[in-house]
């Protein structure tokens, strides 16, 4: 067993300190474009002051630009007290209004059918209660709503990992360091297969997963 999956037994992953501002500048300076893809994708299903809620925000800036893109009430959830603070200067820096705060996934601060839309982008493999955090997001989702997790492939090949490490990072050494931080990612990321048996276990019924170079887009629909 990884270090990370042992970690995982005990506690949700929080990134903290020194990493969280290092996650944020990583996310500013290389990940910016992939954020915005995000962003679109999600706005594709959204409607006029529509509420939203992103679980595992990091620094925001989905988040941020999704706000960019239409008039939405956005909420960004995260177990890091850090990265919240963190959210609050970049949404501020963006001119946004973006409301962060601080929660855990496997127990959300929200009334029942609050959201229109949910998002997860790569921290759906850091929760403890991966079946758990599925429920409740189905809690808080609206009759009719959607949830869109994106995260990293259990099963991702060595070529299909180096490849997203160029087409991410611009010097090589960010592009060595980051296809070591993927490869170590991958070892405790889950298959196609994985969440379709943690869907089974949750009152989801309908949903859609598609896979795209490291990734997987996972739609539920209530």
């Amino acid at each position: 067993m990884g270090l990370f999956k042992f970690i995982r037994r005990f506690k949700d992953m929080a990134i903290t300190g020194s990493f969280s501002r290092w996650y944020d500048k990583n996310t500013r300076e290389n990940r910016i474009g992939e954020m915005r893809e995000y962003a679109k994708e999600a706005a594709k299903y959204l409607t006029e002051q529509a509420n939203v809620l992103e679980v595992a925000p990091g620094p925001g800036y989905l988040a941020i630009e999704l706000a960019k893109l239409g008039n939405y009430n956005i909420t960004g959830m995260d177990l890091s007290a850090d990265f919240v603070e963190i959210c609050k200067i970049n949404a501020k820096r963006e001119n946004v209004n973006v409301t962060f705060i601080e929660g855990n996934v496997s127990a959300m601060p929200f009334e029942e059918n609050s959201f229109d839309f949910i998002i997860c982008s790569a921290a759906f493999k850091n929760f403890k209660e991966p079946v758990k955090a599925l429920q409740e997001m189905y809690r808080v989702l609206k009759k009719g709503g959607i949830v869109l997790i994106i995260d990293m492939r259990g099963d991702a090949t060595k070529k299909e990992i180096r490849q997203e490490a160029i087409n991410l990072s611009k010097s090589g050494f960010e592009r060595m360091f980051m296809i070591r931080i993927f490869k170590s990612l991958c070892k405790y990321a889950y298959t196609k297969t994985e969440m379709e048996e943690m869907i089974k276990q949750t009152p989801f019924i309908k949903n859609e997963i598609k896979e795209s170079s490291i990734s997987f887009y996972a739609y539920l629909y209530k």
